[in-house]
């Protein structure tokens, strides 16, 4: 049904417009307690085996909602009652800023991608760490574990840039469940140069002192997030500094500004539009990352998979390269609101089929096993 939706309706529509549509009918649904309370029933069922720990958290499972959904926290009891275990909200930048100029969002649909060039539009921090107090204070219908995606602003200039993070992070770290530093955007001028360790070395530390400084008597996991694009030799340099800083894990990954050798199918006017390419595309160089990443630092760190997870399958590889933890997005846009149920359903299968007892486990289990093929 959701399919025939998407062909007769939101495939017709821009897909900045669809996307708030959509959104739009996800939150109504969640204010109406009755009819959420039956929509989480069937489309979040609980599977106690998929129960895990991550980042100091109990939480149901593993699978989540990727940064760029949800920019300003306007739907995170809609997304958890659809079934995402956590929910990363974000991009959220310290001033408010309507990113780039539309049309900004595209749509690949014969390769299952995503090119978007969106420029981190949102309402800014304040209203942002508002709405999260505010929804704390109500009681929330679901618990749901929220991370808080922080990046520049656009006017800021590069020197300028950590007391800008510095500003997001005081307002929101006491609301976030978790925090992670976006430097890995393409869209945004300069921020990816962030990535150099002698630049993201004094960024997260003064992050990590301004969380601590706001959350006394909590401390609240700081993440990271690269792109794809980064060279193997710089990965390893951001793991390490990773680990030397006392972070809790990185995201692997943003989205990528390559096209070649992706196997696109699509139209030439949209595969050359500037902006990141997200989707199935993606799959093998996200993949490619985290396994690098886990060989590098083995259970030090939360590594989070994302990038071109579509079903099951595809999360379930994650998990056995490294990712405690998976998120997705762009899948979503073409598969719908039981996506997240046809997940947690197929990693249940993968679990109960395999040689392990828990996720915890099987996180890493083949980067292990082929590690120690190398080593021998």
């Amino acid at each position: 049904m959701y399919r025939l939706l998407f062909d007769l309706l939101f495939r017709r529509l821009d897909p900045e417009k669809a996307h708030h549509l959509a959104f739009g009918w996800i939150r109504a649904l969640a204010r109406v307690p009755v009819l959420r309370t039956f929509a989480a029933a069937y489309l979040a069922p609980r599977h106690r085996d998929l129960r895990l720990v991550a980042l100091g958290r109990r939480m149901h499972g593993p699978f989540g909602l990727a940064a760029g959904f949800d920019k300003n926290a306007v739907g995170v009891d809609g997304l958890t009652m659809l079934g995402f275990d956590h929910v990363e909200i974000g991009t959220v930048t310290a001033e408010p800023q309507p990113g780039n100029p539309p049309r900004r969002l595209f749509r690949l649909v014969p390769d299952r991608a995503l090119i978007n060039r969106m420029g981190f539009n949102n309402e800014g921090s304040a209203a942002v760490a508002e709405r999260l107090a505010a929804r704390a204070a109500a009681r929330p219908p679901f618990r749901a574990l929220v991370g808080v995606n922080i990046g520049k602003t656009k006017a800021v200039p590069e020197e300028e840039a950590v007391a800008d993070y510095v500003t997001s992070t005081e307002r929101l770290a006491p609301h976030a469940g978790y925090l992670v530093v976006n430097v890995s955007s393409p869209n945004t001028p300069g921020l990816r140069d962030l990535q150099a360790t002698e630049q993201l070395r004094p960024l997260l530390t003064a992050v990590r002192a301004a969380a601590d400084r706001v959350t006394r008597g909590r401390r609240v996991p700081l993440l990271v997030k690269i792109a794809p694009d980064l060279a193997d030799a710089d990965v390893d340099a951001v793991a390490d500094l990773a680990v030397e800083l006392g972070l809790d894990g990185i995201i692997a990954t943003n989205t990528t500004v390559a096209r070649e050798g992706l196997g696109l199918t699509s139209p030439e006017r949209l595969t050359g539009e500037a902006g990141g390419l997200s989707g199935a595309p993606l799959r093998e160089r996200s993949l490619e990352v985290l396994r690098r990443l886990y060989a590098r630092v083995g259970d030090r760190l939360t590594l989070v998979g994302v990038g071109g997870v579509e079903n099951a399958d595809d999360a379930w590889e994650r998990i056995l390269a490294g990712a405690t933890l998976i998120q997705g997005y762009s899948a979503f846009v073409y598969q719908g609101p039981l996506w997240p149920r046809r997940i947690h359903r197929g990693l249940a299968a993968h679990l109960a089929a395999s040689p392990y007892a828990t996720l915890a486990e099987a996180v890493g289990a083949d980067t292990r096993t082929s590690g120690n093929r190398e080593t021998a």
